[in-house]
């Protein structure tokens, strides 16, 4: 069987938005990737977890978001292990089940710099190969092994969104149309 390509965007999706998809599509493209799996995390080491809604909400947004893109699925293994997610223990469950296949981890340009800090980080190079997004106001960095991707500028933020919502806002074309329609029905983020 031949070894796939397969794209992983992390991530709190607190909700979903356009400018992940755009990412996600980027890298799909430039990479020339057979996949990119959306793996939003059950508890993140990171941020303040009362700040994030339900992974159960987060996940159906993240259903919603990608059903049109065929090469684009979701990746449940961190919601199902529950926990703090480190991108260390989901990485290497992967690419130990997925022995064939080689992962790209998928971050913003603006993440590059914390990789040093990332749990793990000189075993996670080992069996990722990082992929930074270059957005405009970001500062392309050569100290970290990154491959470096160009994407559109979308100057989009879940936490942007977040605020939008709770002062009643339209959030047409941040979001995908069935997602605000998700998060207007279950009454998320008011």
């Amino acid at each position: 069987m031949k070894p796939k390509k397969i794209g992983i965007l992390g991530g709190t999706f607190n909700p979903i938005h356009l400018g992940h998809l755009v990412m996600a599509q980027q890298a799909l493209n430039q990479l020339e990737l057979d996949e990119v799996r959306f793996m939003p995390d059950y508890l993140p080491p990171h941020v303040d977890h009362k700040d994030a809604i339900s992974a159960i909400d987060r996940v159906n947004m993240i259903k919603l978001a990608i059903a049109d893109n065929p090469k684009f699925n979701l990746e449940l293994c961190e919601v199902k292990r529950k926990g703090k997610s480190y991108s260390y223990d989901t990485m290497k469950e992967l690419t130990t089940s997925n022995s064939n296949d080689k992962f790209y981890f998928i971050i913003g340009g603006d993440m590059v710099n914390y990789l040093p800090k990332w749990y793990r980080i000189s075993e996670l190079l080992k069996i990722v190969t990082f992929v930074g997004v270059n957005r405009i106001g970001n500062q392309k960095s050569n100290e970290a092994p990154v491959l470096w991707i160009d994407s559109p500028t979308i100057g989009i933020s879940s936490t942007d969104i977040r605020s939008q919502i709770q002062s009643k806002q339209n959030l047409k074309y941040l979001l995908p149309d069935n997602v605000i329609t998700y998060i207007k029905e279950n009454q998320l983020y008011e």
